[in-house]
């Protein structure tokens, strides 16, 4: 019994130092044998006590990476890769405070993760990590991830933190010139779903970088009557008037 467990500690240290700095995994990623897994958990807990681990929530590891500068935690997907993937299909994607700065909109970097996800779920904590959920009522895959986070941000703009509003405009013109025909279709497709001031906003926007082929299409599916009360000015988006946006 004592070399069957010298064995498996022996089995787990070789796996684990093939394992990147910062790749969170379960003991069921180290061995997938429902006679081992006490044994495995016994193991990962001991490298946990003796620093060679990191755990952040219960049953959940990864191997720290030492830095100049200090120590360097997982990433975000990391820490939630198991929210946003299920048996290699795509059922969630990073959004709001998780993408903010990544998209340039803010230089905070929060502790709060976002995901989008197809069906409600109760917000829930990892180690230092508060995590909550979006809806997203749009199919959810590789294609549409980047444009539905662009979306979620111009949808939940007043959310986005230690940023003006006339900064954060300035970035959407620009994100949204970098988008091809392509993107810009699949833009407008997946725009339907979301509420009609996004979609306002997303039409005077698309206005003011001359392309209003789209924007036209946007603005086919508004009432023409409804006021928008958004608190945009015209001097931070010089085409609200035309889209009933104040």
């Amino acid at each position: 019994m004592r070399i069957e467990i010298k064995k498996i500690a022996q089995l787990v240290a070789d796996k684990i130092n093939r394992l990147p700095a910062g790749y969170v995994f379960t003991y069921l990623d180290i061995v997938n044998d429902a006679d081992k897994n006490e044994a495995v958990i016994k193991a990962l807990n001991r490298l946990v006590i003796s620093g060679k681990l990191k755990k952040i929530s219960k049953g959940r590891f990864y191997k720290p990476e030492e830095t100049p500068f200090g120590e360097l935690e997982p990433d975000e997907y990391q820490i939630a890769k198991d929210l946003l993937e299920k048996n290699g299909k795509i059922i969630g994607y990073l959004t709001g405070l998780s993408i903010y700065n990544k998209l340039g909109l803010t230089t905070q970097i929060s502790n709060i993760i976002q995901i989008g996800r197809n069906e409600f779920r109760s917000p829930l904590v990892r180690g230092k990590y508060k995590i909550s959920f979006i809806l997203q009522k749009n199919a959810i895959n590789k294609k549409n991830i980047y444009l539905l986070q662009l979306l979620d941000s111009i949808r939940y703009f007043k959310n986005i933190p230690d940023s003006n509003i006339e900064f954060i405009f300035n970035r959407f013109r620009t994100l949204l010139s970098n988008l091809t025909d392509e993107q810009l279709k699949r833009f407008i497709r997946l725009l339907v779903k979301y509420p009609a001031n996004t979609r306002a906003i997303a039409g005077a926007l698309l206005d003011e970088i001359n392309q209003n082929k789209f924007a036209d299409k946007i603005r086919l599916m508004q009432n023409p009557i409804t006021v928008y009360k958004i608190g945009v000015t015209k001097e931070i988006l010089s085409t609200a008037e035309n889209w009933n946006i104040k």
